[in-house]
């Protein structure tokens, strides 16, 4: 039962292919724990309170989208960062993440569990030239009202999305978490619709003056895919026990 840290990384490796992105933070293994992994728990964002729930399921390792060590943050081990750090190292516990890999992977990453709470039967990305740029494309089955979409999505996610224009929508585009720059190039490629987890100021001018609708259903919950479906994959595959924890944001 279990596999072994070097095993587990070497699977994430494969299965991710972290070494095709040019990423914010290192992907694959940020702090070294114990060698034996039984137990995983999946998450986000490796916060305070993630690290705590995985102490209490006696976990080896942590699997999360969100880790540590981002471009241009103070690399220095003090305050907040420190203390995360040190209750992994304490605990002897280690934390694997990806960032962009867990958003581009077509069957298990964030973007393909938006796709399919969004109820597209087939997507691909977005400009396919550029398969590392986290923006997905597709088409529901029949024509929906925007209003439709945004409520269909709001019980998939367990949250009320913001939703901007009233359009009829077949043709969608999407990135999950803060992918509110790409609505420009969804409305280059003619959606009807663009979603993402973020909104900022200048978005929805640029959904009105373009005709596109857009969709911001929060970084956090539109994150929640990858972490989750890589988990089970890893139980299926190395035979360690899996467990998410939603450390729930309502960014």
């Amino acid at each position: 039962m279990g596999t072994s840290r070097q095993k587990m990384q070497a699977a994430l490796n494969v299965l991710l292919e972290p070494q095709r992105f040019q990423d914010f933070a290192p992907n694959g293994l940020q702090v070294e724990g114990r060698e034996h992994i039984d137990i995983v728990v999946s998450g986000v964002t490796a916060s305070q309170a993630l690290l705590n729930a995985a102490i209490a399921l006696k976990a080896d390792a942590v699997l999360v989208h969100h880790g540590y060590f981002w471009r241009s943050e103070d690399p220095c081990l003090v305050g907040m960062k420190g203390r995360r750090v040190q209750t992994l190292m304490q605990a002897d516990i280690n934390l694997f993440a990806y960032h962009l890999p867990l958003d581009c992977h077509r069957e298990l990453g964030n973007n393909a569990g938006l796709g399919r709470a969004l109820g597209v039967p087939q997507f691909g990305p977005l400009i396919p030239e550029e398969p590392t740029l986290p923006v997905f494309v597709g088409e529901l089955p029949e024509v929906l009202s925007q209003v439709q979409v945004a409520d269909s999505l709001s019980k998939e996610l367990g949250r009320q999305v913001l939703s901007e224009g009233d359009r009829a929508i077949r043709r969608i585009a999407w990135c999950t978490g803060g992918g509110q720059g790409y609505i420009d190039k969804a409305a280059d490629a003619g959606a009807d619709l663009f979603v993402t987890g973020e909104v900022s100021e200048q978005t929805i001018h640029i959904a009105r003056e373009r005709d596109i609708g857009f969709i911001a259903a929060g970084h956090h919950a539109t994150e929640r895919f990858g972490v989750q479906s890589v988990g089970a994959w890893l139980s299926r595959e190395l035979g360690v026990a899996h467990h998410f924890v939603d450390d729930d944001n309502p960014a």
